[in-house]
């Protein structure tokens, strides 16, 4: 648990207030950043890229090399974000309205109050399209506790999705919904002790499981039996550690857990065979474990923003599937990469996929998706770059 006390928040970060679709992202960050680094730490919370931002404070449009000192931005300051049409990676821009489903909009109107028969006639007419479909659509919500009939659904139901929500609980009684596939419970208040992990943790069809921009600090041994799981979204929360057990994991393909404060990966990483996407950014890591050697199908590792000096001495040698790596903000630099085994063929791999991006970006069959390189070599030092 963070041991700090309320009032006590660390000097050396500032709060801020990102002004974005109609909503308001609070960011927390070092004083001593640039505008670069936070057009980076937004990437993660809007999946705007960052030369697709164009961030806007006192009227005024800011530059990459400037710092947030520079540029008289202070704790509690708020800034605009505008984003260029077509700069953004993954699934598109994260907005609250690409997250409400069909069907949300009657269960938001009986939370907000509605009475009599139109109550009556919208939740029996949600209840049956929950149970028709198997998907149980409450985000953005306006949502502080689950519906209780939520749990008449039982085994028909297959994805629940309860983000952007106001939850302080996720009760034992996950557990009856014991068919679920994807569970979606990111932007809410939940901590620790609010979530009963005996019954989420029993849920064994689970592949999907979504808790970024919570109030998490760490996670039970009971994570272990997720055995299905293939998707972990753990990011900006306030993570310490990851529990050994992860390495029971062995379907997970993508564990997402950047923007925590994470010290130390569990060698058991290794377990997790089936990994091809690890992020890991902006964290308090100042070594990986050599386990990480053992992640055959690795295609892309993002470590930039920690404390790193060194990498697994059988990174480049074994992940032979690796062509994609962020070290931005790290202090390692190219004449160590040199000296791994096996880095001219990563290299090799990796300006391959870069030369493809690019390639496809000239002919328009595809978006280049910067986004997804990370252009991992200008996370090194200025002189030492590729």
């Amino acid at each position: 648990m963070d041991s700090q006390a309320p009032g006590d928040r660390d000097a050396s970060k500032i709060k801020l207030n990102i002004k974005f679709s109609g909503r308001s992202i609070p960011v927390e960050i070092a004083v001593t950043s640039t505008i670069k680094d936070l057009k980076s730490l937004l990437l993660t919370l809007t999946n705007v890229l960052p030369r697709g931002q164009k961030l806007i404070f006192k009227g005024k449009v800011l530059s990459d090399e400037l710092t947030l000192a520079s540029s008289d931005i202070r704790d509690g300051s708020k800034i605009m974000l505008m984003a260029s049409q077509g700069l953004h990676q993954g699934d598109g821009l994260i907005k609250k309205e690409t997250l409400v489903l069909p069907g949300a909009k009657g269960v938001a109107d009986v939370t907000r109050g509605k009475k009599g028969k139109t109550e009556d006639s919208v939740t029996k007419s949600q209840l049956e399209r929950w149970k028709a479909t198997g998907v149980i659509a409450l985000s953005n919500c306006h949502l502080s506790t689950i519906p209780e009939d939520v749990w008449t659904c039982g085994p028909s139901a297959r994805v629940l999705d309860l983000s952007l929500n106001s939850l302080h609980e996720v009760p034992d009684a996950i557990g009856c919904l014991s068919s679920i596939q994807k569970l979606l419970l990111s932007g809410n208040q939940l901590s620790d002790k609010s979530i009963g992990w005996e019954g989420l943790t029993s849920l064994k069809a689970l592949v999907v499981l979504s808790l970024n921009q919570n109030n998490l600090t760490a996670f039970p041994s009971a994570l272990g039996a997720l055995r299905c799981l293939k998707q972990l979204h753990i990011e900006n929360n306030k993570l310490t550690c990851i529990p050994t057990e992860i390495g029971f994991l062995t379907e997970l393909q993508v564990l997402k857990a950047q923007n925590n404060r994470l010290k130390t990966i569990p060698t058991s990483i290794g377990g997790c065979v089936s990994l091809v996407e690890v992020d890991l950014s902006c964290n308090l890591l100042a070594e990986l474990p050599e386990t990480f050697g053992s992640l055959r199908n690795l295609k892309a590792l993002y470590l930039g923003n920690n404390g790193l000096k060194f990498l697994p001495n059988t990174l480049f040698k074994m992940c032979l599937q690796l062509s994609i790596l962020d070290l931005h903000g790290t202090e390692i630099t190219m004449d160590l990469l040199r000296q791994f085994e096996g880095w001219e063929s990563f290299d090799e791999r990796r300006r391959l996929k870069h030369q493809k991006q690019l390639d496809f970006r000239v002919t328009g069959s595809a978006e280049f998706d910067e986004g997804a390189d990370k252009n991992w070599e200008y996370g090194l030092r200025s002189s030492e770059r590729v």
